[in-house]
């Protein structure tokens, strides 16, 4: 057997195509943070404009995560997968292109069009594709994915563009976008079924499904006080996360500590280390142990902690800021496992539309947080500049990082929510009924 022939082989080829998409994805979510003082000077803005020019990706991205989700349960990943990676390129294409703060904002709003589409394509493919007690497994690896991009996102996004120029960069990325997408379509089948392949032991031949059975799955899931649970705690776990590394994290450092943009991306570098690392460690002990719920309460518990050194301190030393910023990343994997447990308390025929719900709330809470921050920052604007860019007090610092730590901690209060109620039911993952 080649690879392509073989279904145990082949899922790899095809996750790793859609992995790609997906690291061009993460790589272009947390751009704005070595981008900020290029795009401050290219357009002018202020940082609540800065916040939502960032923040248009993650809204427009949590908008389209329930019809995607849906579209992906009714057509498939490959398919799904393949136009959304299209249309995030040209999104980064017309980005680079930009003369002026309105196209700039459509364009980094049609590149989280696209993004949308990839990551629940990439968890409906690896239900279709791998057996349950590899999912967390893979999602952590997913989400080690992002990681990668968060780190291309930093030092060595900050490196080429300060030897290219933001706009080439960006139109490269765009470029390559494409030809991954085009790898998807040639790839990633839908099932191995559908790649004319043997099935795979242990996981079931998933059906499509119908509209009725959507509308249902789709009601069963607004009055699913879990998902409400998992829902605030992804919002705030997830935002906060891409709200760090993606955006405040840099400017944090070089107005409070005087550091250069290379300098401070050092730092989010380190965050995103920690995704890498993280997410496939705790998705793969998760497995290992069958204790979703609890890890994800420990893993809130610490990293609210962790966070909460920066507004308690203001200026802590420069090592223990490096320590909190991969600590929130490592625990990044923690949050994702919101995703593996809200999969398995419903049926396969659900996994997308599923997913998709709590995926979006934390892209809701990507679209919010950095805004609020970058709100609460002008209320404590010094009116001066550096190199550009706007000057914030450390204590309008501390102000928007207490934000982000009250937020995680109110998403542990969720989970301890959660394993009250599960505990009730007497079991950590039951699946609801609605295949009959």
């Amino acid at each position: 057997m080649t690879v392509l022939s073989d279904p145990a082989k082949r899922r790899w080829v095809a996750w790793g195509a859609l992995a790609t998409v997906f690291l061009l994805v993460n790589l272009h979510r947390l751009s704005t943070a070595v981008l900020s003082e290029r795009l401050t000077a290219a357009f002018g803005t202020s940082a609540s404009q800065l916040g939502t020019l960032h923040a248009a990706f993650f809204l427009i991205y949590a908008v389209v995560q329930i019809p995607v989700g849906v579209l992906v349960d009714r057509i498939g990943p490959r398919r799904i997968g393949s136009i959304g990676g299209i249309v995030l390129s040209v999104g980064a294409i017309a980005f680079a292109l930009s003369e002026s703060y309105v196209v700039a904002f459509a364009a980094r709003a049609l590149i989280g069009f696209g993004s949308g589409a990839i990551f629940v394509s990439i968890l409906r493919f690896c239900a279709n594709w791998y057996r349950a007690d590899e999912f967390a497994t893979m999602t952590g690896l997913t989400a080690g994915v992002a990681g990668l991009g968060a780190i291309l996102a930093t030092t060595p996004l900050a490196v080429a563009v300060d030897a290219a120029g933001w706009r080439p960069t960006v139109l490269s990325l765009g470029v390559v976008g494409l030809l991954a997408a085009v790898a998807v379509a040639a790839l990633a089948h839908d099932s191995p079924a559908a790649a004319d392949l043997e099935p795979i032991a242990g996981v079931p031949e998933r059906a499509t499904t119908s509209l009725a059975e959507t509308r249902e799955h789709l009601r069963t899931l607004l009055r699913d006080g879990d998902q409400w649970l998992l829902s605030i705690a992804f919002f705030a776990g997830n935002g906060t996360v891409l709200t760090l590394i993606g955006l405040w994290g840099v400017p944090y450092l070089v107005v409070v500590y005087g550091l250069d943009v290379t300098t401070a991306s050092y730092f989010t570098l380190l965050g995103s280390i920690g995704m890498l690392v993280g997410s496939p460690a705790v998705g793969w002990l998760s497995d290992r142990l069958e204790r979703r719920l609890a890890l994800l309460s420990a893993g809130l518990a610490i990293f609210a902690v962790a966070l909460a050194v920066i507004p308690a301190f203001g200026r802590p030393p420069l090592p223990v800021v490096a320590g909190v910023y991969f600590v929130c990343g490592f625990l990044l994997g923690a949050v994702m496992l919101s995703l593996s447990v809200i999969k398995e308390r419903y049926p396969a025929s659900a996994s997308g539309v599923a997913t998709a719900t709590v995926n979006a709330a934390g892209f809701v809470g990507g679209t919010v947080l950095p805004t609020v921050l970058g709100m609460a920052l002008d209320a404590y604007r010094t009116g001066d500049t550096v190199e550009g860019t706007v000057v914030y007090t450390q204590f309008g610092y501390r102000v928007a990082f207490g934000i982000l730590a009250v937020g995680v901690g109110v998403a542990f209060l969720c989970s301890l929510a959660l394993l009250a109620r599960t505990g009730r039911r007497g079991t950590e993952a039951p699946e609801r009924s609605l295949e009959g």
